[in-house]
């Protein structure tokens, strides 16, 4: 099975990280396509900068489609253009976001979020809604360091994550931490270990579901609203994304 594993943001490094941390979880014989966003923000930190990667998103399903993909990850927690992916694409589409707090679910009644800058929790608090998680989110907690800077001091980042998570568990009384960013998946083993509580990483998590829908050979149902999209023309730069160009 190939499953592809898109970075919305254009950070050719973090999608080598997420890779390196993805590509041991695989099943035997399972392959997995990293790829870099080629049209977008080099981060995604608010509104405007999710509706941009979009685009160049649905691009990477079509083009991953094309060359034999049989899953799909968004590997951003904002989980940006969900639905229209699962629109274009006949192989499952997960994004991490949903997946993480499905997930949490089954090991506690409730969980935290533990996320990077403090203007994207409202994101993710839109996302609890719609996924239908409001009873089991008990709180959304951020530690202010940009997506971009997760990476330049490992150990100081280690250190302000489990006292984050430490005062998230305490002050919500949740039993699980979900990781409110792609970027932080290296950190859930060794955070989970050292706080003695599930910790979800979404990429870990988006990944094995791909993997069990290819099993159980469940795919994006193609009717109703998650058909492909109506053929008709688009103008400007987007002309591209007209089905069948």
């Amino acid at each position: 099975m190939k499953i592809q594993l898109i970075n919305p943001n254009t950070s050719t490094a973090m999608t080598a990280s997420l890779a390196e941390s993805a590509r041991p979880l695989l099943r035997a014989g399972n392959q997995l396509l990293a790829v870099t966003n080629s049209a977008g923000p080099a981060s995604i930190e608010g509104h405007y900068d999710e509706a941009l990667s979009v685009p160049g998103l649905l691009q990477a399903i079509r083009d991953g489609e094309r060359d034999g993909a049989e899953g799909h990850v968004i590997a951003c927690f904002g989980d940006p253009g969900l639905l229209a992916a699962r629109e274009i694409a006949r192989h499952p589409v997960i994004g991490i976001a949903e997946a993480a707090m499905h997930l949490a679910t089954w090991v506690a009644t409730g969980f935290s979020i533990v996320t990077t800058l403090g203007r994207t929790k409202v994101i993710a608090r839109h996302l609890v809604e719609r996924y239908g998680f409001h009873q089991h989110c008990r709180g959304i907690h951020a530690v202010e360091i940009p997506v971009l800077a997760l990476d330049q001091d490992p150990q100081g980042l280690q250190r302000l994550m489990r006292a984050a998570c430490l005062e998230a568990l305490e002050r919500d009384e949740s039993g699980a931490i979900v990781l409110g960013c792609a970027g932080m998946s290296h950190l859930a083993i060794r955070l989970q270990d050292e706080l003695g509580v599930p910790v979800i990483d979404g990429v870990s998590a988006a990944l094995k579901m791909v993997e069990m829908l290819g099993e159980l050979r469940l795919s994006t149902s193609k009717r109703g609203d998650l058909d492909f999209p109506l053929p008709k023309r688009y103008a400007g730069f987007l002309q591209g994304f007209a089905v069948g160009a």
